[in-house]
Parts: structure tokens; sequence; C-alpha cells
């Protein structure tokens, strides 16, 4: 293992039991076949539960709309980005050329994924406590209070307290497809509504942006209807 990597887990407080792990949560798909786009897959899913689970211990008092808010703003794009970067990731994180040459150490959905697929890397490496001990750590300089509910909600947040307020199943994402070379690809994300029968899609330059527009564009098709 290099020393950049050494470096990291010392910054993670926490060493890899299997190195291999590590090295494949920062491998970008325009590196290696071998990439990280399935440790981010599962690594969003604990970020999500471990940040959840933090929200319900410290804002107790806080209803379950607004926990929904406040966990959005804490594991959008930017917070993860500005986290990536305080852990120095853009050191360490495996890109193809043609992604480095367009800048791709600096851009934030390629270091936020990547926070991610480390978050999963440990998950496998070690279980959900552990994992959850981590996002603890990472968000802990990360202020955290009921004001947070006021930020302007994304379309996904939107969709979600949309459904939940008609005490109906959140939707589901799934990625369609994907187009152009590695360093420009773009994510076809699909939405999906089981109980209304509903699907709409959406593209973006990452995974989390196709599901954004897939999002909004589910809004406008669940506006259309209300309104005819």
């Amino acid at each position: 293992m290099n020393e950049g990597l050494i470096a990291l887990q010392q910054r993670l407080q926490y060493v890899f039991s299997n190195p291999a792990l590590l090295a494949q949560a920062l491998t970008h798909r325009s590196f290696s076949a071998d990439h990280n786009e399935r440790l981010e897959f599962l690594g969003d899913s604990v970020l999500s539960l471990a940040v959840s689970d933090l929200l319900y211990q410290r804002l107790s008092a806080l209803p379950e709309g607004d926990l929904s808010r406040v966990r959005a703003n804490l594991v959008k794009q930017e917070t993860l980005h500005q986290l990536s970067v305080d852990l120095g990731l853009p050191d360490v994180i495996r890109l193809g050329e043609g992604e480095v040459r367009s800048g791709g150490q600096k851009r934030p959905s390629i270091l936020a994924d990547a926070l991610e697929a480390v978050i999963g890397a440990v998950y496998l490496d070690a279980g959900f406590t552990v994992a959850q001990a981590l996002v603890q750590r990472l968000f802990k300089a990360v202020e955290i209070n009921p004001t947070m509910e006021a930020i302007g909600k994304d379309p996904k947040t939107g969709l979600q307290e949309w459904l939940q307020g008609r005490k109906m199943k959140l939707p589901l994402y799934r990625v369609v497809g994907t187009q152009g070379a590695a360093h420009k690809q773009t994510f076809d994300v699909e939405c999906e509504i089981i109980e209304l029968n509903l699907a709409e899609r959406g593209i973006g330059g990452s995974r989390r942006a196709g599901e954004q527009a897939a999002a909004a564009a589910m809004l406008q098709t669940l506006e259309s209807k209300i309104k005819s």
C-alpha cells in the first residue's frame, strides 16, 4: 500500500483488513473496470442509515418530514464533496488520463461518489457499526440543527416529502443506461412510483444528477395530474 493510502487511513481513523477494498473505492471507472460504482451504491445506503440514526438521536423533537429535509442537506453532493476534500481524496483518487486532463480530481460528483464508496468499503471490511462510527466522525464538525430545514429543497427531497405526506412508499431509482466516454459519461436514470404506476427518466453527468433530474420530471408529472 502506498504512502497516500496509509495516510488516508490515519485520517479515517480506520485501518483496512482488506486494503484492496480501499483501493477499489478510490478507483473511477475511467481508470479501471474494477471501479468503485458498486461500492458507491452500497455506501450511499450505509450513509443514509447512519445519518438518519444520527439525526434521530440528536434532533429528537423534529418530525419525520423535517428530519428528511435535514438529512438531504447532509448527504447532498456539496456536503460530501467538502468532506472528501477535507479527507484529501483528490490526492489519492485514481482517474483515467482523460478524466485527469478534464479536471476530474476537483469534480464534486466524482469526489462525493468516492466518499460514499469509501464508506461502503468500510462497511464490507468491518460491518455497519464501524462504518457508522466513521460517518459520525466525518460529520462531527458539520453543523446539524433544525434550521437546515429552511434550505431550499432539491427535487429528490421534494418528491420524497410529497409521497410521505400521502403515506406512500419512497420512489425507486435505477440507472437504465449510460452514454459517452468514461470521463464524459451521462447517466440515464429512471424514477418509479410503484403505487401510482408511474415512471419518469432523467439524464445527468453523474448518477446523483440523473436521479435529481428524474425526480424533477416526476414532480412535473404529478403536478400536471393534480391540475388535470
